[in-house]
């Protein structure tokens, strides 16, 4: 079951990982984040921060993101990125979190829009425009239909995402799956964020 998993992944992330990856409009309905517990063939045990375990079930071509540690300047004008913040009484907003896509995600989850990262928080997708500042940077993100302007300050968690396989789907991994319940209330994923080398995914 695992092998079949892992290879239905991997070829989705060959066939265009960007282009399956939906926009917030078709987003699962939550998000779970925590440490996998165990991995029984298609059914993932998730530790959050806290409660009890959760069930998930990987869906039919699970889409796999390999989370990786970045740097603020791994954000370079035209980079494409996405970025959690929080409301600023000037209009603008401060990151929470920075992922920077691979070329081959660029497009994901493209505009501006509520996340729960946080209370009131936003999760904003796009190109960066330009990058200013040297200590709390200042990126201008434009997507489809507007620009927002971020500060990312420098003790902001920043990741690299790229398209990856479930073979890093294991024990001890850090995740956010990205579920809607099925017709029985079991959480079925069908997109998985997944830390390489002991990275948490922030979003």
């Amino acid at each position: 079951m695992i092998r079949t998993a892992r290879a239905a992944a991997l070829a989705v992330a060959c066939l265009g990982f960007a282009a399956s990856w939906p926009a917030q409009a078709e987003a699962p309905v939550k998000r779970i984040r925590g440490t996998i517990a165990s991995v029984d063939g298609n059914t993932v045990s998730i530790k959050p921060r806290t409660g009890e375990a959760v069930t998930v079930r990987l869906g039919d071509g699970v889409r796999v993101a390999g989370a990786s540690a970045a740097k603020l300047t791994d954000i370079q004008p035209d980079s494409y990125i996405g970025t959690a913040a929080t409301p600023q009484p000037d209009g603008t907003l401060k990151a929470l979190e920075v992922a920077v896509f691979a070329p081959s995600m660029r497009g994901t989850g493209d505009g501006h829009y509520p996340w729960d990262l946080e209370k009131e928080n936003t999760m904003t997708n796009g190109a960066v425009g330009a990058v200013t500042g040297t200590t709390n940077r200042t990126v201008t993100v434009t997507y489809a239909g507007g620009q927002k302007t971020i500060t990312v300050p420098d003790d902001v968690p920043v990741v690299a995402l790229a398209p990856a396989d479930a073979s890093l789907i294991k024990p001890g991994a850090r995740v956010v799956a990205f579920t809607r319940a099925d017709a029985s209330g079991t959480a079925v994923a069908d997109r998985l964020v997944v830390g390489q080398n002991g990275t948490v995914p922030p979003m």
